[in-house]
């Protein structure tokens, strides 16, 4: 039994496959390409300024990634200051917010020692006025006539408050239901006062001590850059014809000289040696001796790099995608 329209695959897209395909040139759906070996980072390019690293020049990070330490460095500065800056800001406004937390509770403590004052005047005054005019004979009558008025006021008013709240809640364009602007954007708790919580909640997070590394996004440090020695191919006759140019050629094992694209690479941090990573388990790991300077290491000092990528897809992610909002 063949199935319903509605459930065939596409049967809910308002558009063919010939307008879909007229479309995608104008930026209608998901668009996605197919990356060639061209768009991807050769191996021993920098991550940054995505050019060729000179010789010398090669550093990498804990998380493997490789950079000119001139860029790496300039950009360590850059985030620096600017984290400088983010700490002083953020410093500035939560002291603004301990400043009016510290005001509100001078406030609210005044506040309360007037109302103490007024309620225990009032007390004494209306024990003397009971008092005299229990030794007057006619001063009952004046007492209750004055008590009534002071109820009779204090009912009206009341009433009057509760008027006006009745029409803040249906009639929003009154002056007395409009918003009131404070300072720094003061949020109040449920009985109207200052709300602490809410303050700091309100704030943005604190800028971080140290400032990401540019592609793992983890805390680096200046001191965590790792040396790297590279070996280029044609490095001997650019040094026997006195070339200032190291950048140029491809990069070699230092061990086997077979060129690094894509293969697994690693690096030994205590001689900066750059190696495949079949060398290192075969002529190194055994002995724990790098086999180009002869330096003992341990199972610490040795790192991957992130290798190099090409258009196969065997090599990492080849496709691009990019998504657009559609019709469905």
């Amino acid at each position: 039994m063949p199935r319903r329209k509605s459930k065939q695959p596409g049967g809910h897209n308002p558009l063919t496959y010939h307008e879909q395909k007229r479309l995608k040139h104008s930026g209608y759906g998901t668009q996605s390409t197919r990356l060639t070996t061209v768009s991807q980072l050769p191996f021993g390019s920098c991550c940054l300024n995505l050019s060729p690293i000179d010789a010398g020049d090669a550093v990498a990070t804990p998380s493997g990634h490789i950079y000119s330490r001139e860029a790496i460095v300039q950009y360590l500065l850059t985030k620096n200051g600017e984290l400088k800056k983010q700490k002083a800001e953020y410093e500035r406004r939560r002291l603004d917010v301990e400043n009016r937390r510290v005001e509100w509770e001078e406030k609210e403590r005044k506040r309360r020692q007037d109302t103490f004052v007024r309620k225990d005047q009032g007390a004494v005054s209306t024990a003397l006025v009971l008092r005299n005019d229990d030794t007057d004979n006619g001063g009952r009558g004046v007492a209750a006539a004055a008590g009534s008025a002071v109820t009779a006021s204090a009912t009206a008013k009341k009433g009057k408050e509760k008027e006006e709240n009745s029409l803040a809640h249906v009639s929003f364009w009154l002056t007395t239901s409009q918003p009131q602007h404070k300072k720094g954007g003061s949020t109040t708790g449920k009985d109207g006062g200052f709300d602490y919580e809410k303050e700091i909640a309100a704030l943005p997070p604190a800028p971080p001590e140290r400032p990401p590394s540019p592609m793992s996004g983890e805390p680096l440090k200046l001191k965590q850059l790792i040396p790297l020695n590279l070996v280029r191919e044609g490095a001997e006759d650019a040094k026997s014809s006195r070339s200032k140019d190291t950048s140029t050629g491809r990069i070699l094992c230092a061990v086997s000289h077979k060129t690094l694209t894509t293969q697994p690479t690693i690096v030994i941090k205590n001689s900066g040696q750059v190696m495949l990573k079949s060398v290192y388990k075969e002529l190194a790991k055994p002995t724990m001796t790098c086999p180009v300077t002869g330096k003992k290491f341990k199972e610490k000092d040795v790192l991957e790099l992130i290798k190099g990528k090409s258009g196969f897809a065997a090599s990492g992610e080849v496709v691009a995608k990019k998504y657009n909002p559609t019709l469905t």
